[in-house]
């Protein structure tokens, strides 16, 4: 399980983050405990305003908890692992909130605590948190027998495709996975060994090299969109210079927008709309079925918690009547019957509670069974969709650089045309001016 945490503030965009539906299929507000609030926008609202009282500014923890794709995590497991968190990290008592995310047919969680101490006003000192995250993650994986990455075996075999929520960001703007373009720049750089041959192999995957206003060197894509080679490719700043040389010497971005970006976009924007047409006429069955999936899904799981609800409450009045009242409650807590009588409803209850959330665990993991196979449909038409994107601006990109060819050849046709008629004009200047001089200097008559 893979385990990605920060302290952060925003305790509003948090709580909007962790309540999204529309990104996420499903959303389960598992826990909100230690605050006042019995919901999480309250509840994080109530964290920053402890956090007043105190010089903190990043008054949250929030952590993900991401398991192997492939693998049915029970809740158990999401719960104990949590617990490890907050022993290692000393979060241990402090509020937090629980959210479960269901996307694409896999579900990670979502934690968030408090970090002010409300004994001490002060906020807890959380530190080197990544060293026992990931200590607890190669403990996760030992333990339940899951593939290890091989990061954790090996810092130098680091997954090269993780990317972080703003290159995510970026990705969705233009509508694709940060992990495909990760992948065509690495690509790039993989297969080049010079600065010619990587701005090739660049242009074949329809970016452009240039020089950044503050990260040296960046490629551009035909959306004019700017990513970080340093951060893209995963080299430092002077292996990029050993092979491409000074980015001083590249066209700025506003440059490279200008010219033939420009050029490839007019070109792009003409075809990428009749493309995206024709993809989302092929997913739109696809789409179709996820959503009636979705909704089917999301009222079965309705009708199971108001049952559940109903049973449970039926249950507590039973459990309830078992408390005898007046006079004979008393005489019952003088003997003992009372205490017996409590304790047995709190095993009863605690175990109806244990039957209801294997209930519910067992219906989404069927339905998270049969939202796997649908999105192994849908991956492989946006896979084949991908394709063709990467040939469309692969074509288009060809053309432009034959656009560009075209107009240097005829600059070049032009400007020596130019200098043979300067040059072929030049002995008729000359002999006018020598008759010029010939007249200043012929003898008067």
């Amino acid at each position: 399980m893979i385990l990605k945490g920060n302290q952060r503030a925003g305790g509003r965009q948090m709580a909007l983050h962790l309540l999204n539906g529309e990104q996420n299929e499903h959303v389960n507000v598992h826990e909100v405990s230690g605050f006042m609030a019995q919901d999480v926008l309250g509840a994080l609202n109530e964290a920053y305003a402890l956090s007043k009282g105190t010089k903190c500014k990043q008054f949250m923890y929030s952590l993900s908890l991401n398991p192997p794709q492939d693998k049915k995590v029970d809740i158990e497991t999401f719960e104990k692992t949590l617990e490890r968190v907050e022993q290692k990290l000393g979060l241990e008592g402090q509020p937090r909130v629980v959210v479960f995310h269901e996307k694409e047919g896999r579900r990670h969680a979502h934690c968030v605590w408090s970090r002010i101490n409300t004994d001490e006003m002060k906020a807890v000192n959380i530190s080197h948190p990544k060293l026992k995250l990931n200590d607890i993650s190669k403990s996760l994986y030992l333990e339940h027998g899951w593939k290890m990455p091989e990061g954790f075996k090996d810092k130098t075999k680091k997954n090269p495709l993780n990317f972080t929520r703003a290159e995510w960001q970026q990705a969705q703007r233009v509508g694709r996975k940060a992990s495909d373009i990760k992948s065509e720049l690495q690509e790039c750089w993989a297969i080049s060994d010079t600065k010619t041959s990587f701005e090739h192999a660049l242009r074949e995957k329809g970016y452009f090299l240039a020089k950044g206003d503050k990260r040296g060197f960046v490629a551009l894509d035909v959306y004019g969109e700017v990513y970080s080679l340093t951060r893209q490719l995963g080299q430092k700043n002077k292996a990029l210079e050993a092979r491409l040389g000074s980015a001083k010497e590249l066209p700025s971005v506003q440059e490279v927008k200008n010219g033939i970006q420009g050029q490839l976009s007019k070109l792009f924007d003409s075809y990428k709309e009749e493309l995206r047409s024709v993809h989302n006429e092929k997913l739109k069955p696809l789409l179709a079925d996820k959503a009636k999936l979705t909704n089917e899904h999301r009222s079965v799981r309705a009708s199971l918690k108001e049952y559940q609800q109903k049973r449970w409450q039926a249950e507590e009045l039973k459990r309830s009547a078992r408390i005898r009242k007046g006079f004979k409650g008393i005489w019952d807590k003088l003997n003992g019957r009372y205490w017996k009588t409590r304790k047995r409803n709190e095993q009863e209850a605690w175990q109806a509670h244990l039957r209801d959330r294997k209930q519910q665990e067992e219906l989404i993991q069927k339905q998270l069974t049969e939202r796997q196979n649908l999105q192994t449909q849908i991956q492989l038409v946006r896979d084949t969709q991908e394709k063709e994107r990467q040939a469309l601006v692969r074509d288009l990109s060809h053309i432009a650089k034959h656009e560009e060819k075209s107009k240097h050849a005829h600059r070049s046709k032009t400007n020596t045309q130019s200098k043979n008629t300067q040059n072929a004009n030049a002995p008729n200047r000359q002999n006018r001016r020598d008759d010029d001089k010939g007249m200043d200097f012929e003898p008067e008559i």
